[in-house]
């Protein structure tokens, strides 16, 4: 026999040890991951060979040109709809026609942001400034960008029941659709950005410049962005500044504020840290709904994938976390197989856990959400009126929020990096009460007309713009003009009329003088100490909507 040919047969020989038709290779489940550059590589000593371009020099013109407001300028806002270059469930699918479902809007907080329209419910306003008003300051909260799931979480503790299963004595076997699970490996990392995240906030940031880039002409100083201390928000907001100021430009352009997010810390990007009834059963309340429903609308999921997989016990927990790493591979991988597995039904099912979660657990339905957003609140209002902060006595951070260098209140630009369930205690503390409008959320079904949507509030580079403008004053047939607030949402406009002294607007808008005073009544009704402090149980069933705890 040919050399050739006996090395052929022992490979094959080699590979039916490994995965025999329908058995789970020993390696199925286990971690991988890769370190770049690599350990041992060092390019110090190079470095005299690469000089940067301060010392080649030879730039080319470097003329700029003026700066851009597309969003006076032309006739339609700009739309966010692509998840390049992800490799969409659908589009791998049926690449020519795209179905009316698309899964990666159905995963939650898990999803990348998206331009939403008009489901606030405002469905004839647009992001591009009403005719006749003029954009004087802008106020961003974002969150960052895709990323690993959290340690310890579902999709790592389902790849190491694979992996136990796969190395035990029975081993396992998996076939039909699961077939792919007998040579799959967990390849994700935890916490961190991951590249598509990463693209995410760069051209969120190129976006922003092209959108607001203006109002940089009105800065005396360099502007002071914020965010915390966490690996994943440093590097969202670096990703931004990068996309916003141009990567050669962004170190020396401005100043970034990096507070710490950690126990004992005021931080009101990150309010939970000193807020004792986000970290206990009160917050908990929206976990135990979501992992209730999950047992209700996989309860047919699981014995149908069952048959598929043998040596692996299957249950809800694990076919949701089979879920999740169809998100996670996804915006990690550029795609992954586990989204092939479930039904229209069963996503939409999996989006609404995600849903009960934020609602009781972050939002209107939490006792104590209110609290841990009512300190950005307290800080829009200082940079609305610039009014130094002198009271601290929420999340605030006296330091911090108290010194007119860390916290400027004259800035036309203000970009603050957060999470998605600090986006939600927020939107909560400004009472935005159209997101609520359906609430509270039944626990067993999903309500008609679901107003308050994972997908739409706080998915992955999620932001909320407060745009400030002037316009003609309501009423008014002179030339004077009133300064106005409205907000936009993943690009859908918010209605304000939840807050009190603003009335309903077909743009949104409410005057700042109005708005300002609905939120010092909003400030004055929201009892931090108590609702973050004081020993209670939360109501079960739970009626609160306005994320706090009524005495």
């Amino acid at each position: 026999m040919a050399l050739s040919a006996r090395v052929l047969l022992a490979f094959c020989a080699a590979s039916a040890v490994l995965a025999t038709p329908h058995r789970g290779s020993t390696f199925a489940g286990a971690t991988s991951s890769a370190v770049f550059p690599p350990p041992d590589a060092t390019n110090t000593g190079l470095d005299a060979y690469f000089p940067g371009p301060e010392q080649v020099g030879h730039a080319g013109p470097t003329p700029t040109g003026d700066e851009p407001l597309v969003l006076a300028t032309a006739p339609v806002a700009p739309q966010k709809e692509d998840v390049y270059p992800l490799v969409n469930p659908v589009e791998a699918q049926t690449p020519i026609e795209k179905p009316a479902f698309d899964p990666v809007r159905s995963w939650g907080n898990l999803s990348p942001w998206f331009s939403v329209g008009g489901i606030w419910g405002l469905p004839d306003a647009s992001a591009i400034v009403p005719s006749g008003c003029e954009l004087t300051q802008v106020h961003l909260l974002h969150r960052h960008g895709a990323r690993y799931p959290t340690s310890g979480s579902g999709p790592s503790e389902f790849a190491a029941k694979v992996h136990a299963a796969a190395t035990s004595e029975s081993g396992f076997s998996a076939s039909g659709l699961l077939d792919f699970l007998n040579t799959w490996t967990y390849k994700l990392g935890a916490e961190l950005l991951t590249p598509f995240g990463r693209q995410q906030l760069f051209d969120l940031g190129a976006a922003f410049r092209v959108q607001y880039g203006h109002l940089l002409n009105d800065f005396n100083d360099l502007p002071v962005f914020r965010t915390t201390s966490e690996a994943r928000m440093v590097d969202s907001a670096l990703h931004f500044a990068a996309g916003f100021f141009g990567v050669q430009q962004y170190q020396d352009a401005y100043h970034q504020l990096i507070i710490i997010e950690d126990d004992g810390f005021n931080n009101t990007l990150a309010p939970w840290t000193t807020c004792p009834n986000a970290n206990n059963d009160v917050a908990n309340i929206g976990i135990d709904a979501a992992a209730n429903w999950t047992e209700i609308y996989l309860k047919d999921t699981v014995p149908r994938l069952q048959k598929d997989l043998q040596g692996v016990e299957l249950d809800s927990s694990d076919v949701k976390a089979m879920q999740d790493l169809c998100a996670y591979e996804t915006v990690a991988l550029g795609y992954s197989a586990f989204c092939d597995l479930f039904t229209e039904e069963e996503w939409k099912g999996y989006e609404y856990a995600f849903d009960l979660e934020l609602w009781y657990s972050y939002g209107p339905g939490n006792p104590a959400s209110a609290a841990q957003g009512i300190g950005y609140v307290q800080e829009l209002i200082a940079r609305l009126t610039q009014t130094p902060l002198t009271e601290f006595s929420t999340s605030l951070n006296g330091t911090l929020d108290g010194s007119n260098v860390t916290f400027p209140l004259n800035q036309p630009i203000y970009v603050d990096a957060t999470h998605d369930t600090v986006i939600s205690t927020i939107l909560t503390a400004l009472n935005f009460t159209s997101m609520a409008a359906n609430g509270p959320l039944p626990v067993d079904h999903i309500p008609k007309d679901q107003t308050y949507t994972g997908q739409h509030i706080t998915p992955f580079a999620s932001n909320l713009v407060g745009q400030v403008m002037s316009c003609p004053a309501s009423g008014n047939s002179s030339k004077e003009k009133t300064s106005y607030i409205r907000f936009l949402l993943n690009d859908g406009v918010v209605p304000l009329t939840g807050i009190a002294h603003c009335s309903a607007n077909k743009d949104g808008l409410c005057a700042v003088d109005d708005f300002v005073e609905g939120m010092k009544e909003r400030i004055a009704e929201v009892d931090y100490v108590y609702d973050c402090y004081a020993n209670y149980t939360a109501p079960w069933p739970d009626p609160i909507i306005d994320g706090r705890m009524h005495k």
